[in-house]
């Protein structure tokens, strides 16, 4: 197995030996082994151990093995305990998920603070056949059988190509020592259960089956890499523009495609949207409707979707007090420049001239409501906010973000759209103001 591993660093991972590696140390076998092996090639390694305090005095003799290797081997170790329990339940999600989030969110902090190039975790081959038969016990897609990546970002699996038993082999030899994790004889668990009794079931029906599923895996991953590629395709046609703040996607487009449920699937699966009949049901809503993800919104917008991501609109409400002043506002990345003058300014984009006179001030800036009304310039009468975004076409993103100029609560100016006729300079005017939108700030 040394040798094997060997050969592997100086094929597919030349890039840790040069590298500053954190080796992420349970105390079970697996990792222990793969802390020997690291350590017999000279890599630059530390160690990361978690106790995660879910098995009593177990947990304590873990965390002391581990310990005592460090010593022995003169290796940093860093170690964290956990309140995996109290996590899990103010997160509303089961323990192992808790463990893993709370695992992987501390590597990347102490990788961060010690600057590792790489985290090593101890998955082997026999772990990434237990997710496999997972993930297709749930129904998984394409993507859920390709496995466990063997890079993954900065985190590193160099013994995803060896078997259970080819480790504990090497262990065995080696006189290495590991504790046995008493949770995973428990068969309450759907992945103890793959591992005690149907896939030693497996490998005996079949002494080749570790051989077989690994060509099998290579094979859909190569399927998954050239859907990939048609997908990228794919969104050419179908997206009609990106922004740092949202996609628009063609419907019409959409629809044309053959089986276009299965390509928004495809489109939209790394956005956390799962109910696809209801994005389906969406294509054909009225204009306006939405579905959300944890993370997203997906918007009807008369012919086109809008996936945005979700974030708390920010409630703008700004006196101003003067008639000479720059205006940072906050969430909406604008900064307005306020002058005034007694000439005739020059017009500029993403500005507005007004007649000072006809101002009473503090004026006041601040988000749109349902019932505003103003007297758009250049057309008669006056108009609700609401019918003019209507017949401005705005989606309802553009909505949410549409900040108003008012002086004593009537609107003098909708940002960067249109004026209020009874604001505007005029050829009598005297006294101007001009604001402008100078800059267009990030949030």
């Amino acid at each position: 197995m040394l040798k094997t591993f060997q050969s592997l660093l100086h094929g597919n991972f030349s890039f840790l030996k040069e590298s500053r590696l954190l080796v992420a140390v349970s105390g079970g076998l697996d990792s222990m082994v793969l802390v020997d092996l690291c350590l017999k090639l000279d890599l630059n390694i530390y160690l990361a151990h978690c106790n995660f305090n879910l098995r009593g005095n177990e947990s304590n003799e873990n965390e002391d093995l581990v310990k005592t290797y460090a010593k022995t081997h003169s290796i940093k170790l860093f170690t964290n305990r956990f309140d995996t329990n109290g996590y899990a339940n103010s997160t509303k999600q089961s323990t192992q998920m808790a463990a893993r989030q709370l695992r992987y969110d501390w590597f990347e902090s102490l990788q961060e603070q010690q600057r590792f190039d790489f985290v090593l975790t101890a998955h082997h081959a026999d772990d990434n056949l237990e997710t496999f038969l997972i993930n297709l016990s749930r129904g998984t897609g394409l993507e859920g059988l390709t496995g466990i990546p063997v890079i993954n970002g900065s985190i590193v699996r160099p013994l995803l190509q060896f078997t259970r038993h080819e480790i504990l082999d090497f262990a065995t030899t080696e006189n290495l020592k590991w504790h046995e994790d008493s949770s995973n004889k428990k068969m309450i668990y759907l992945r103890n259960n793959l591992r005690h009794s149907i896939i030693p079931l497996l490998k005996d029906t079949n002494p080749s089956f570790m051989d077989s599923f690994y060509k099998t895996q290579k094979y859909l991953n190569e399927s998954q890499s050239v859907l990939e590629d048609y997908i990228l395709e794919i969104e050419d046609r179908v997206i009609v523009s990106v922004s740092e703040d949202q996609i628009l996607y063609d419907i019409n487009k959409i629809l044309a495609l053959n089986n276009p449920k299965a390509y928004i699937y495809l489109l939209l699966k790394s956005y956390g949207f799962t109910d696809w009949s209801e994005i389906m049901t969406l294509l054909e809503a009225q204009s306006g409707k939405q579905i959300s993800s944890p993370s997203h919104r997906l918007i009807k917008n008369r012919t086109n979707l809008i996936l945005c991501k979700i974030k708390a609109q920010s409630v703008v409400n700004i006196s101003i007090q003067n008639s000479h002043k720059l205006i940072k506002i906050p969430g909406h990345g604008i900064v307005l420049q306020i002058d005034s003058t007694n000439v005739v300014p020059e017009i500029s984009p993403e500005s507005v001239i007004l007649d000072l006179k006809t101002l009473k001030f503090p004026l006041t800036l601040r988000n749109w409501n349902e019932g505003d009304y103003f007297y758009p310039s250049g057309m008669k009468g006056k108009k609700k906010l609401s019918k003019f975004f209507k017949d401005q076409k705005l989606s309802l993103v553009e909505k949410e973000n549409v900040l108003i100029l008012c002086s004593n609560d009537q609107v003098v100016w909708v940002l960067g759209m249109r004026a209020d006729n009874r604001f505007i300079s005029s050829k009598k005017t005297i006294n101007f103001l001009k604001i402008s939108i100078i800059n267009n700030a990030s949030n």
